[in-house]
């Protein structure tokens, strides 16, 4: 093992960061977070909004200092040497700017490929590899004004590698991607932190599945803090014994403050697919026999049950445990 690989791509050590808002209110962004990645890994990182995953990887990635604790970043302070670790890191955030709307896909990947030193050669064959890989190619003449949303997304993830960094930060890669395309940015990922055992990635993702497939590990973070942290099968095995089901429901369905009164209940929230606009009752239940006093519940107030699925255990089941509530919900709605 070189000296450059035993030195840990990330470390953070009883990092904190507090925000004072106008209306003088303490907002504790980041509790005490402790963490270690070692090189090779792909991390995920999840949470619901507000977490602290943004501003963990703002200050990861020099773009932040924290109010106490220490980062480290391939061997370097953030704080203290964040030059150091800017040559040797990139960040790809969904729904950021591409870049400047007068230049073409091409001379984008070259301009960010010049910033950080590459040369013309090396930065014209990795410019042809990711646009292949993204399905840039077609587009590769095109003013970055005239692309779609995930178009520009495409090259926001296509230039966050023209510098070959050593450690990658995506924060929502697929962000407005297609499947196919969402498909294909995973498995130049992977292929990517296997290529090389200096290489480390830390995601962070809406989309589960997204984790579970990529990630070595996973970071379930909410309220600042760090809850979980293990590889996406141990914190799945780590379950209580329980049930999880979804349902879809018909209708307008009224408030979800109705599983209070169901015994056996441990969580639950709901939320309309965007895509479909169903409404899906998630629920984790003690024993399977409470799924009927949910039902008997639901017809009782006259609401259609159009589907019923139990779920096996995943990431997301893990998620709601730990949190209390959907990645993309605000609030905890139910708990026993």
């Amino acid at each position: 093992m070189s000296e450059r690989s035993a030195v840990p791509a990330i470390e953070a050590a009883n990092l904190s960061r507090i925000f004072e808002t106008r209306r003088e209110r303490t907002v504790h962004a980041l509790r005490n977070v402790d963490l270690t990645v070692p090189r090779g890994e792909c991390i995920g990182l999840l949470g619901p909004n507000g977490a602290g995953k943004s501003t963990l990887i703002k200050i990861l990635t020099t773009l932040l200092l924290p109010t106490t604790g220490r980062a480290m970043v391939a061997g370097f302070d953030v704080a203290r040497d964040p030059l150091s670790v800017r040559h040797r890191i990139n960040l790809v955030s969904g729904g950021d700017s591409s870049g400047y709307g007068i230049l073409t896909v091409r001379e984008t990947l070259h301009l960010f490929a010049r910033f950080y030193g590459v040369s013309r050669a090396a930065a014209h064959q990795r410019a042809d590899a990711l646009m292949e890989i993204t399905g840039l190619g077609p587009k590769a003449d095109t003013r970055l004004s005239n692309l779609s949303t995930g178009m520009k997304q495409k090259v926001n993830f296509a230039r966050g590698f023209m510098s070959d960094p050593e450690i990658v930060f995506l924060d929502e890669p697929t962000l407005g991607l297609d499947v196919e395309a969402s498909r294909a940015i995973r498995a130049f990922v992977s292929g990517w932190v296997r290529e090389r055992p200096e290489r480390t990635v830390l995601l962070t993702t809406h989309y589960m599945a997204e984790a579970d497939e990529l990630c070595d590990r996973v970071a379930i973070i909410d309220h600042g803090r760090i809850l979980a942290l293990d590889t996406p099968r141990a914190l799945k095995r780590s379950l209580p014994d329980e049930s999880s089901y979804e349902l879809h429901l018909g209708g307008t369905p009224p408030p979800t403050e109705w599983t209070h009164h169901v015994p056996g209940v441990r969580t639950a929230f709901q939320h309309t697919h965007s895509a479909t606009g169903a409404v899906e009752l998630h629920l984790t239940v003690t024993d399977d026999h409470v799924i009927g006093e949910v039902l008997s519940v639901l017809k009782g107030m006259e609401v259609r049950v159009v589907h019923l699925t139990k779920r096996e255990p995943t990431l997301e089941s893990v998620f709601v445990h730990l949190v209390g509530r959907g990645l993309d919900e605000d609030d905890v709605v139910a708990e026993a």
